[in-house]
């Protein structure tokens, strides 16, 4: 019996890559993609950017304006996540299986989170462009739409692994609905809900680079900018500074999760 379950499992396997090929191959034919041209046009591409895409002295003088620039992007991340937070945590406690009213409140709270969960950034910064205009509310905004869909499924997870002992313990005592909530639920959950809420900035920083380019605003745009005008060493120094910011910001966010987990 063991033997015809990885009998089938190997037959399972064999039969999604043979379908990933075929696919592969009728994508390579309908986009009339040149492989060969495409691998073979890699070294010429890193020569490229190694005699081009670096900054002088030149580029180093802009550096004050691209780190001011960084600077707003990285609070403006910040700002749209910790909002998103509040809100995710509302809608999270009402569609919790664990603490959740249920019926239709618990239904409509899911089905937001899920619809906002669906919407890439991307695309709510070209929604939002309709709006709002090339501006830092358009970005925030859609930061914070992409945050609050996210974060309201993850802390929905976090509330469901609560031990329901201690839940049970508190209804027991007659203890109320925002009593069990305050003294049970988000004080056992709080470690994992900070630990989703520095991953979703971490995210939302290197999302805010393609938001600022649709949006016009932000390091993104800076880029963009001086992409397109030809100054590719200064393009390539905002690329350094982003780099270095999100190795940053992820060694912040990866201390304070050994401190509160």
């Amino acid at each position: 019996m063991q033997a015809n379950f990885f009998a089938r499992k190997r037959r399972n396997s064999l039969l999604y890559s043979a379908l990933l090929i075929i696919v592969t191959v009728i994508a390579i034919i309908v986009t009339e993609y040149d492989v060969i041209k495409g691998f073979t046009s890699i070294p010429k591409a890193a020569e490229w950017a190694a005699s081009n895409f670096y900054p002088n002295e030149k580029a180093m003088k802009r550096l004050p304006a691209i780190l001011d620039t960084l600077l707003e992007t990285v609070l403006v991340s910040i700002a749209a996540t910790s909002v998103a937070a509040v809100f995710a945590l509302l809608f999270a406690i009402l569609g919790s299986n664990t603490m959740g009213v249920g019926g239709v409140v618990s239904m409509i709270s899911r089905s937001i989170a899920t619809l906002f969960r669906n919407i890439d950034v991307a695309a709510w910064s070209m929604i939002l462009l309709f709006s709002f205009g090339q501006s830092v509310l358009t970005g925030y905004f859609a930061l914070f739409f992409g945050s609050f869909g996210f974060l309201t499924r993850a802390f929905m997870e976090s509330i469901d692994e609560v031990s329901n002992s201690s839940v049970e313990a508190l209804r027991a005592t007659g203890a109320g609905y925002f009593s069990i909530i305050f003294h049970s639920v988000i004080p056992s959950s709080i470690p994992q809900l900070i630990s989703w809420i520095l991953f979703m900035v971490e995210t939302n920083i290197r999302h805010a680079t393609l938001v600022g380019i649709l949006t016009g605003t932000g390091i993104g745009f800076l880029f963009s900018l001086y992409y397109k005008s030809l100054n590719y060493s200064a393009a390539s120094l905002v690329v350094i500074v982003i780099v270095i910011a999100i190795f940053a910001i992820e060694a912040v966010s990866n201390y304070v999760r050994r401190v509160i987990l």
